[in-house]
């Protein structure tokens, strides 16, 4: 590992065809007259003649082949980029998932290794592709990304840059045949090239860019603090937690609880309460594990409590860990004697007078009927 670590920027936009790509071979060339070795680790053109304008002069690093179930694929040349050890490097298509046979399963993760070396990284990404945005983005497009990072890929970058252009102005590039060939208009603008979409995009593209300048601001604002004494009084800060369950709508509800906890600049802890002695199905267990995973990948702590009493133990646990905001989904109708008792964020209310508690309503439902 280098003693200096890589400079990492990204170029992010809301859907393909903005100019991603393009904005990054402009960077390759500045970099290029500023004297800097630069080279292009990966690139994807998508057949765009103005983007493979920009390619002349740039030295393209070829892509490997690799061998997987009998079939050739070319991935980035991770050891080639390592050897060559360029000032600069340009990777396009961060979310991108390996071929199995790679030293990473991810390009992102070639990138942290790229950036341990003490080389500088520009790379390229929508916003789709963020992690937490997986539920939302379904919800507007009806398409489930298949390819997603971590979103700490994206605080953790340096730089972050907003390629933006009107919906108006990309739906143009889109006819015009400068996107996708003419063969895959009609299906894009089915999909994602719907302008209501593209403005749904373009506003959380523009959100999120807002959020990441603003951590960053109360990053330096916090390094700042630490220089202060002992004595100086601290700002008390929020702490969030999401009561989860391994049901459906589970890792909907992380997500949400997630973004909520990046705009409060909170910690995120989620919480299940679990009745001792119960067993799980297979799709609870199934649920359970991609939990887990998620919380990982975002970040978050998993608590598990085995109790009867749900409200004495979030109670509990909350005041164990300084809980300020608690995020829970709707319930599920209650039988029997249970419909007598006080609803769960009454009861969390009663206990907690000082605990802000949100009940997160499932979008996916929201144009059901009410029986």
């Amino acid at each position: 590992m280098s003693a200096r670590r890589g400079h990492h920027k990204i170029f992010l936009g809301m859907a393909a065809g903005v100019g991603k790509t393009f904005r990054m071979l402009q960077e390759a060339h500045a970099e290029l007259e500023n004297g800097r070795d630069v080279v292009v680790g990966l690139l994807e053109t998508h057949g765009r003649s103005d983007t493979a304008a920009l390619v002349p002069g740039l030295n393209v690093l070829p892509p490997r082949r690799v061998v997987y179930r009998e079939t050739t694929f070319e991935e980035m040349d991770l050891p080639a980029i390592l050897r060559r050890a360029p000032k600069v490097c340009m990777i396009d298509e961060l979310a991108h998932t390996n071929v199995p046979g790679v030293e990473h399963r991810k390009r992102h993760e070639d990138i942290e290794q790229i950036l341990d070396a003490g080389i500088d990284v520009v790379s390229t990404v929508n916003v789709q592709h963020l992690d937490s945005l997986n539920d939302r983005i379904a919800e507007l497009t009806g398409i489930t990304v298949r390819e997603t990072i971590p979103d700490r890929v994206l605080t953790a970058a340096d730089e972050i840059i907003l390629v933006d252009v009107s919906p108006q102005t990309l739906l143009d590039r889109l006819r015009a045949g400068k996107v996708y060939p003419t063969a895959r208009i009609d299906a894009a603008l089915n999909n994602f090239f719907r302008i209501e979409t593209l403005a749904a995009l373009r506003e959380i593209a523009l959100r999120q860019v807002a959020e990441e300048v603003e951590a960053k601001r109360i990053e330096v604002v916090s390094s700042r603090n630490e220089l202060l004494t002992d004595d100086a009084p601290q700002a008390v800060g929020e702490h969030l937690m999401a009561l989860v369950e391994p049901y459906p709508g589970c890792q909907r509800l992380v997500r949400r609880a997630w973004r909520s906890a990046q705009r409060l600049g909170s910690e995120l802890d989620l919480l299940w309460v679990r009745r001792p002695g119960a067993t799980l199905t297979d799709n609870q267990e199934a649920t359970l594990r991609a939990t887990r995973q998620l919380a990982s990948m975002l970040g978050a702590t998993l608590l598990i409590e085995e109790s009867d009493y749900i409200a004495a133990t979030v109670a509990q646990v909350a005041a164990q860990r300084g809980t300020t905001y608690i995020l829970m989904g709707r319930s599920r109708p209650a039988r029997g004697a249970r419909r007598l008792r006080t609803p769960l964020p009454q009861q969390l209310m009663q206990r907690l007078p000082g605990v802000d508690v949100r009940i997160v309503a499932d979008r996916a439902l929201r144009h059901e009927p009410t029986p």
